[in-house]
């Protein structure tokens, strides 16, 4: 038996295989030479690394460098690794590790596809993980995306092997225990969010380790019980870590990062912040008001409709547009007008803030053309100012939305053949989509990028809808229910 099958149709795998990979290398070379980005979050991840080398500071510089607390350290230090290897501010071999990361997500995927669904199921997640622009086009931009897709890939590989371990081979199936407390280790410490990924795999052990039956396999149950823990303890340690170095430096408690990106002491727009969350649903708002405020002029007419409920009201929101371009800078008493605005429109249309606007702005992030960091227009709808461009992004869109409805052809397809004797395995896979679509209807700015994160799993149920038959594993030695 090969990685994908035996006698002479390996071969023929085996160049299928290659052939996906030398056309995924070549999509994501494509993107780091021609669509590389390097700006926003990228420079203060940047700017985080660069002190640590140089000042010995995990902080940002101002008039001097000084500590924070408003990015997790595992990107910095991730970056730091590279600068001292490659030079301060390299980023290109950043991106080039990227690319390779990336594609050993590919593989992951393909690799769990096979032990769930076979071969075919696995030729094609690793088809469709290798020619996803999607998540290719995130090598180019020195961002935590690459990185958490391929941690979110290696935990739900390593719980699948750790699943299927027997009795007998304790050893072995421990052996999985350690990458899959490291990998959600690490995708916790890259962004605070990333804590949903263990919030779905730890519970799931659990129920595994508790339906073990019997006093012969008690021992094993104890065993498994023990793996949970490895696991927990492996996630909490850096988090611990992280959270006493706050306090020392700080004397607060925090053990992630702050919702609003904020040190101790800063002024937070919790007024504007709850006005645009009173309209706004598309990334277009994002890139031009929510990211200008504080900083950039804004626009009255980048405002839609939906942004006034009276002529009185749109009179109102342009004297606070016309004061804060006076300077180009947030207050505390705009803050306060803007919240006196929000309040407003909260109280005369409840349901469509606390409902309707945050089940639009995820859709939108989910089903939005994937072009935040693509040349492409941003109001991709104006097929008349920018038909070309629309053209495309509409293509993506198209796109997208085949990835997402295979998706769930696939979990359909895969609860009807029995979840592959992996119930709790499945219901974890789908508990961590639905969680971060649940966190994401608390979020003030639609990003698609907030959802890329379970794409692999998008692709790895895809792969279950047009794998054409289902070949029976010698690997499924365990049934956990």
């Amino acid at each position: 038996m090969t990685w994908w099958g035996k006698d002479r149709g390996a071969s023929s795998a085996y160049r299928s295989a290659g052939l996906a990979l030398i056309a995924g290398l070549f999509l994501r070379l494509y993107f780091v030479h021609n669509r590389a980005e390097i700006a926003g979050d990228s420079l203060v991840y940047g700017e985080l690394a660069t002190n640590m080398l140089s000042h010995h500071i995990y902080g940002l510089s101002v008039d001097t460098v000084r500590s924070t607390l408003i990015r997790l350290p595992g990107y910095p230090l991730l970056l730091a690794a590279f600068f001292a290897v490659f030079g301060i501010g390299n980023y290109t071999a950043v991106l080039y590790a990227q690319v390779a990361l990336d594609l050993g997500t590919c593989l992951l995927v393909a690799a769990l596809a096979r032990r769930l669904m076979g071969d075919n199921a696995a030729m094609w997640a690793l088809w469709l993980g290798a020619l996803c622009p999607f998540t290719a086009n995130y090598t180019a931009t020195p961002l935590t995306e690459t990185w958490s897709l391929f941690f979110l890939a290696l935990a739900f590989y390593s719980m699948e092997r750790w699943w299927t371990g027997t009795e007998s081979a304790r050893r072995m199936r421990r052996g999985w225990t350690w990458p899959l407390g490291c990998s959600l280790a690490f995708a916790v410490m890259l962004r605070p969010d990333r804590l949903l990924l263990a919030a779905a795999v730890a519970p799931a052990m659990l129920w595994v380790a508790l339906r073990t039956k019997g006093s012969a396999h008690e021992r094993f149950r104890r065993s498994r019980l023990i793996d949970v823990g490895i696991v927990v303890l492996i996630v909490l340690l850096p988090l611990c870590g992280w959270a006493a170095r706050n306090w020392r430096v700080f004397h607060v408690f925090q053990p992630l990062a702050p919702r609003y990106a904020n040190d101790p002491g800063e002024l937070v727009n919790y007024g504007f912040q709850h006005w645009y969350r009173t309209w706004a649903i598309d990334f277009k708002s994002t890139y031009d008001v929510y990211w200008s405020y504080d900083g950039t002029p804004l626009v009255l007419e980048d405002l839609p409709a939906r942004a006034f409920d009276s002529a009185a009201q749109q009179a109102e929101t342009s004297a606070l547009f016309t004061r804060y371009n006076g300077a180009n800078t947030a207050n505390s008493q705009l803050d306060s007008d803007f919240a006196s605005i929000a309040r407003e429109r909260v109280a005369a249309h409840p349901f469509r803030s606390y409902l309707e606007l945050p089940v639009l702005r995820v859709a939108n992030m989910w089903l939005r053309p994937r072009t935040e960091i693509l040349p492409l227009p941003l109001d991709w709808w104006n097929f008349r100012a920018h038909p070309v461009g629309s053209s495309i992004a509409a293509g993506l869109g198209a796109l997208n939305l085949a990835y997402l409805v295979l998706a769930a052809a696939g979990l359909w397809r895969w609860r009807r053949q029995g979840w592959s004797r992996r119930r709790a395995f499945g219901y974890a896979l789908v508990a961590f989509v639905l969680m971060r679509s649940a966190m994401l209807l608390t979020m003030d700015n639609s990003e698609p990028r907030y959802t890329i994160d379970c794409y692999p799993i998008v692709i790895l149920l895809a792969a279950f809808a047009l794998a054409p038959k289902r070949i029976e594993m010698s690997s499924m030695l365990v049934g956990e229910d």
